[in-house]
């Protein structure tokens, strides 16, 4: 029997589908091995196209993959929340003379910020609203409050990230594992906290310190310690002064600076005080002022006492918790290449500048 041209024609084509769907089938079923069995139609076909181009991500979400980033950190930035939902630090110290196989070995830079804004007397204020600030005459108000001659508890000490830790030792370097974070206290921020809470109890200050750990995930850890202050204000309804006690973080991915200064022979960390403003009530913040004038008599009583202590006064659009009362501040003490010995000594003269600052207000 004879077979018109037509018909084989037809009967090739049905034997190639054929042939295509077989190989197709065999090729979702080698590929779901793989892949778990998702997208695989669509690579399959796509593998069949006479270029075979396929990435993942024309069909598949895949984790984003973030290198960090290079730019460095600005001395004077602010803290905020950062961007991460979970933390992965540890529940040890970093040790410089552990085992670093493999790693590589970046400086630490020692520098002291001095000049930056305005100059008013021995101090600098950097002025990063757009509110006219006149310095001589916002130093002469009187602060928003005045202690009680009593034993009542009326500072409040706390950390709102309170796992941040320093470097171990000052050898001007640090390898690329190092990560000054930690949950043990005592490596972290809150033993700068006990240094100022010794001084203001030698002071005769009635002070509580908390060391709830408050960012062991970092989104939400302002929230966190907005409920710690809650708590104690209502524990202890006379507190005045509310410190959240930081440290900066000033470099980038291959090095690090460490803000220092020296006094009576001995290096210290320098520290930097943060007052917020608010002119339109997005933080509900109305009396930013009062917390103004007590940033700046506490900056001038430490650059008075001990002279390069301070680093310019950060004057910023945020509030950080400081709209609870007029006593509350911010303050970095030393960023993570300083030492904890030289954070903490920061903190013992912080305390013991604060003290003045406190006890005039009776």
């Amino acid at each position: 029997m004879k077979i018109s041209g037509k018909l084989r024609k037809a009967a090739y084509s049905s034997l190639a589908l054929v042939l295509v769907s077989i190989a197709l089938f065999s090729l979702y079923e080698r590929i779901s091995i793989y892949s778990g069995g998702e997208d695989v139609a669509v690579m399959a076909a796509a593998l069949t196209m006479s270029k075979g181009n396929y990435t993942i991500s024309q069909t598949r979400k895949t984790k984003r993959v973030v290198k960090k980033s290079k730019t460095k950190t600005s001395e004077t930035q602010p803290p905020t929340e950062k961007p991460s939902t979970s933390s992965n630090f540890s529940e040890k110290y970093y040790n410089t003379f552990s085992s670093h196989s493999g790693k590589k070995k970046y400086p630490i830079y020692s520098k002291q910020y001095r000049v930056g804004g305005k100059r008013y007397d021995n101090f600098y204020v950097k002025n990063n609203t757009s509110y006219d600030l006149n310095i001589g005459e916002t130093l002469k108000k009187s602060l928003g409050f005045k202690l009680d001659k009593n034993d009542d508890v009326q500072v409040l000490i706390y950390h709102t990230h309170t796992s941040e830790s320093f470097i171990d030792c000052d050898l001007g370097y640090y390898y690329s594992d190092f990560y000054p974070r930690t949950k043990d206290n005592r490596y972290n921020i809150t033993q700068v906290g006990d240094e100022i809470e010794k001084q203001l109890k030698n002071a005769g200050i009635g002070v509580v310190h908390d060391r709830t750990n408050h960012d062991e995930l970092y989104t939400g850890s302002y929230s966190r310690s907005r409920k710690t202050i809650e708590k104690y204000l209502k524990q202890y309804p006379n507190i005045k002064v509310t410190l959240d006690i930081h440290r900066d973080s000033i470099g980038s991915d291959t090095y690090k600076i460490k803000p220092t200064f020296s006094y009576q022979g001995k290096k210290g960390a320098q520290i930097m005080i943060l007052s917020g403003y608010d002119p339109g009530g997005i933080y509900d913040f109305p009396n930013w002022n009062y917390n103004l004038r007590f940033a700046l008599k506490l900056q001038k009583e430490c650059e008075t006492r001990y002279s390069g202590m301070t680093r310019p006064l950060d004057f910023g659009n945020f509030a950080y918790n400081m709209n609870v009362n007029t006593g509350s501040l911010l303050i970095e003490v030393g960023a993570d290449g300083n030492t904890l010995d030289e954070a903490k000594y920061s903190g013992k003269l912080l305390g013991k500048a604060l003290s003045e600052v406190l006890q005039n207000s009776y």
